[in-house]
């Protein structure tokens, strides 16, 4: 595996421009003259690729894409790729300190992780490409403010979101078995013995997702975060346990996989309006 901890490394490699700037770069790509193939490899930093009619030559027979790919620190793009030389396309490289000062312009879809591309319809690759040709001409230019270029950068990210409701909605049949995934997940979590309370990366893991992408999908189809739809069926759960289980205020805290019974019975109010033991009372006076 290639690892690749700045741009300059990278553009050589594939056979992209040399970067004007160390925290962030534009640019297109021209395939008659870039790398190809490649093993897989790693890079430090953060990428926003736009392949228009992109095919592999392993699928050559199949139609080719118009896609939205990201990449990530830390994720392997494995197995490396192997293009036809047909595609067309831009690129947006940004640096971790970028990121990371300037992280509400972004959101969550830089992490949605490289195989959660985004598919792009003709009249979609319009509007990026248009963006895309304004935030390379002011790149290019002397006159370059790094402000300008993280407005451009953020249209692109909002235009990002907008697509992606639109590909969360168009098959709503693939997007509603992960919400049921995550429900089921959520139902099994608590068939077994636990140690502490269920959190968004745990049932990512168990789909086989990133948190982000999974909290967005929820988001789209609940009207809900994950971590709502989680705190909610924990209530549920708590609920149940204080009617049904014979067992105190601490022993369905420890049982729910909350560290401290205070913090539950805090949860517990939050949630439901009543501490525990305000709520036993009310069952008692029902009864």
């Amino acid at each position: 595996m290639i690892y690749f901890k700045d741009f300059i490394s990278f553009n050589k490699y594939i056979g992209l421009a040399e970067p004007l700037d160390n925290d962030i770069d534009v640019g297109y790509y021209d395939p008659p003259n870039i790398v190809l193939t490649s093993e897989a490899m790693m890079v430090d930093f953060y990428r926003i690729s736009i392949k228009i009619k992109y095919r592999s030559k392993s699928t050559r027979n199949a139609e080719p894409i118009s896609a939205v790919f990201f990449n990530t620190p830390d994720l392997v793009i494995e197995p490396g790729w192997d293009a036809e030389p047909t595609y067309s396309g831009m690129y947006l490289q940004l640096s971790k300190k970028v990121i990371e000062e300037n992280r509400f312009l972004f959101k969550t879809y830089l992490d949605y992780g490289q195989h959660e591309a985004l598919f792009l319809t003709d009249g979609e690759v319009r509007e990026v490409s248009s963006v895309f040709e304004l935030m390379y001409k002011y790149y290019e230019s002397e006159k370059k403010d790094f402000g300008v270029l993280l407005s451009y950068a953020n249209v692109l990210i909002c235009l990002v979101e907008a697509f992606y409701k639109r590909q969360f909605s168009t098959d709503p049949k693939q997007y509603s078995r992960i919400v049921t995934d995550f429900q089921q997940s959520l139902i099994n979590y608590y068939n077994q013995p636990v140690k502490q309370l269920p959190n968004v990366q745990y049932f990512a893991d168990k789909l086989g997702l990133t948190a982000n992408y999974l909290g967005d999908i929820i988001k789209h189809f609940t009207q809900k975060s994950a971590i709502e739809n989680i705190h909610e069926f924990v209530a549920k759960k708590a609920k149940e346990l204080l009617e049904n289980s014979g067992m105190n205020n601490t022993e369905v805290a420890y049982e729910l996989g909350f560290e401290y019974p205070n913090y539950f019975s805090k949860f517990f109010k939050k949630m439901v309006g009543v501490s525990p033991k305000e709520y036993r009372l009310q069952l008692n006076k029902i009864i």
